[in-house]
């Protein structure tokens, strides 16, 4: 396995370590299992969507948080002692998923559909950010007097 360096990004970058602790976690074996199975998808140009399956999972029994820029999704169902089962095939264990999002990327909305939950992601950069149309002015009184002044 290929390990990588990234000392010289940390001194030679400022506020690129969130990146650089990125990077790093991926040479990570993620730990725990890969339950409950999820989607990740582009629905737009900043918008996202990540659907789970979290079947047997009502509303009251997950819970969704967002904080510096990790989004956490918790499901915790209480176990049905009082059925008698012959084959308990559905899970009924507790789990936890957190996923890195990016900055500017904000929560906007979820819903729980047909066994499957769906996390609606959009980016929103702010005004400095959004890329600008500079204007190009043909002739100015500042350009004209420094050419003057060269040629003089």
């Amino acid at each position: 396995m290929t390990t990588f360096d990234f000392s010289p990004l940390y001194r030679t970058s400022v506020g690129f370590d969130r990146l650089a602790n990125l990077l790093a976690s991926t040479k990570r074996v993620e730990q725990g299992t890969s339950y409950p199975p999820y989607n990740i998808r582009s629905t737009g140009e900043n918008l996202y969507q990540v659907t789970m399956a979290v079947a047997g999972f009502a509303d009251e029994d997950l819970d969704i948080s967002y904080e510096q820029n990790t989004l956490t999704v918790k499901g915790e169902r209480k176990a049905e002692e009082d059925e008698d089962f012959l084959y308990r095939g559905i899970a009924t264990r507790s789990f936890q998923r957190k996923f890195n999002l990016a900055d500017h990327v904000k929560v906007t909305g979820a819903q729980l559909e047909h066994g499957l939950l769906h996390i609606f992601l959009e980016r929103e950069l702010p005004e400095a950010m959004k890329p600008k149309s500079i204007k190009i002015k043909t002739h100015t009184p500042l350009l004209d007097s420094r050419a003057e002044k060269k040629a003089a």
